[in-house]
């Protein structure tokens, strides 16, 4: 059937293109009769077989005939200029920074990148909050980009999604963060509606109450989540002073939280040498035309001191009926960014141990070779999750292991922990894959990071914040990579030399745990 009905195909096509060939060589005999040019002729046999091997339509698709009438791809087209070929290397933007007469910084870095993000961000988070502010932090971040003084919260939504913009805030212990993405087309609109958000908040009394119903709803949902109330508890029981201020208002600090409290906070914290306004993918002279002019009235207010963190450690304990338990160990190392090695240093201790849960969410070989997947979560069935983690500070770090396990298998679980933490201050007892490994990874992770323009403004804010100035990735690679095991070894000894912090969310029994602990590691040292 299929032979016949091809012959038949074959017949048509042969049919179609003898006619077509018939039918130009009798057209243009006529057109040499009539005008008795015979320049026509010559073109005939040309004419007949172009005929014949342009395409013929629905035959040639048919048949898998390929069309003479589109131009070969081995030779450039006429009148189309190639661009220019990318080097090998193309060398990143430079941050430029400019101080303006009142102490606020500006800083941007260029980018071919066709879209950009500006940040503005502010030396001022949850500890500098004083008893009769506690909270305001996590109320500031739902009342960003609300009503101002010249906007309504409607406008300012229309004029984001007018330009196909993203708007987020955040809150942390030591900064507020405002940050704007979208085409480079409309930095001057973002520059501006940013900068309104940021100093002209209007803290409408109706706003207000809006969002502390939604800041109610955030503690609901926190105290649900075992691993967000453990993290928030090592601080709380862990610092004394300002560190131990919780990023989440508590349910007490709502009832006093208004208006009024959050103008007295901005106006006291929002000042024009804590803040930097810093982007990514942004002509440093036009962000300066853009902001300088909105940004030079701030007035000169001097720096209030930093507060500095104390740390006792502590016992954070809440009981729950679920069968299964939740805990975490934490130990301080003091200096934080400020001391740039042990900071480094610690970063990699965290990569090198790793952990995660006993299902890999995140995809085949996630951590997998990590010390804590390898020792622990593939040794303990037992053990739902088990991973290392730190947060560092201007002048504090924390590092500890947190993981979730069976009631019954708590203690042993604890017990297990702590063990690690000794394995990795141990000289010698990390070998040179492993360091490596975690060194690689921690680059990895850094430069995957500043591929996200927010993070790379983000990054330029936090930095000069700290710093005063941006340093470039290259420094903290050259940083990673000098990291040695003896650093390893010697970062995690001062880490069990502070006091012990620890919580656990779950069965009670586990709180007998915390002096067999102690013993272990005043039996290390």
């Amino acid at each position: 059937m299929y032979r016949t009905a091809a012959s038949r195909v074959r017949a048509l096509k042969d049919f179609d293109s003898k006619h077509r060939q018939l039918f130009v060589e009798e057209h243009i005999s006529f057109i040499v009769a009539q005008t008795g040019y015979r320049g026509w002729a010559r073109y005939a046999t040309t004419s007949a077989v172009a005929t014949k091997s342009s395409g013929g339509g629905f035959f040639s698709w048919l048949t898998g005939e390929r069309s003479s009438s589109l131009p070969p791809l081995d030779f450039p087209l006429k009148d189309v200029t190639l661009p220019p070929p990318l080097s090998d290397y193309v060398e990143p933007g430079k941050t430029k920074i400019t101080t303006l007469p009142n102490g606020l910084k500006i800083a941007s870095e260029t980018s071919a990148n066709p879209a950009a993000s500006i940040g503005f961000y502010v030396d001022c988070g949850s500890i500098y909050e004083t008893p009769t502010s506690f909270g305001v932090t996590h109320l500031l971040e739902r009342m960003a980009f609300k009503s101002t003084t010249n906007r309504s919260h409607l406008r300012i939504v229309r004029e984001v999604e007018a330009i196909g913009g993203n708007v987020t805030a955040s809150g942390s212990r030591e900064h507020m963060s405002y940050t704007y993405d979208a085409l480079k087309t409309y930095v001057p609109q973002m520059v501006e509606l940013l900068i309104d958000s940021v100093r002209n908040p209007a803290f409408l009394d109706w706003e207000v109450s809006e969002q502390l119903q939604k800041v109610t709803n955030d503690i609901n949902e926190s105290s649900k989540n075992p691993q967000h109330l453990l993290l928030e508890a090592i601080h709380s029981a862990g610092y004394s002073g300002p560190y131990a201020n919780a990023l989440l208002a508590s349910e007490s600090a709502v009832n006093h939280l208004n208006s009024t409290v959050l103008e007295e906070f901005v106006a006291e914290n929002y000042t024009a040498s804590r803040m930097v306004l810093a982007a990514s993918g942004v002509d440093h002279d036009k962000l300066l035309e853009y902001a300088e002019p909105l940004l030079s009235d701030l007035p000169t207010v001097s720096r209030p001191l930093e507060p500095k963190p104390i740390y006792t450690g502590g016992d954070f304990r809440r009981q729950a009926d679920s069968g299964i338990t939740h805990f975490a160990l934490a130990f301080e190392l003091p200096g934080g960014w400020i001391k740039e090695k042990d900071a480094i240093t610690l970063t990699v201790l965290q990569m090198l141990m790793g952990g995660g849960g006993s299902f890999s969410a995140g995809g085949p070989g996630k951590g997998m070779y990590s010390r804590l997947y390898l020792r622990v979560l593939n040794e303990h069935p037992q053990i739902q999750s088990f991973s290392a983690f730190c947060s560092i500070y201007n002048h504090t770090g924390l590092f500890g292991i947190q993981a979730t396990t069976g009631s019954d298998f708590a203690i042993d679980a604890i017990d297990v922990a702590v063990k690690e933490l000794i394995a990795v201050a141990t000289s010698g007892e990390v070998n040179k894959v492993q360091l490596d490994r975690a060194k690689q990874s921690t680059k990895s992770a850094i430069l995957m990071n500043l591929e996200s323009r927010m993070v790379a403004s983000e990054d330029i804010g936090k930095q000069i914040l700290t710093y005063g100035e941006r340093k470039p990735v290259g420094h903290f690679l050259k940083a990673i990579d000098e990291v040695t095991a003896q650093d390893i070894a010697k970062t995690a000894e001062k880490l069990l030399s502070s006091p012990l912090t620890m919580a656990s969310y779950g069965d009670a029994m586990i709180q007998l745990a915390g002096d067999s602990i102690e013993n272990e590691v005043i039996d290390f040292d």
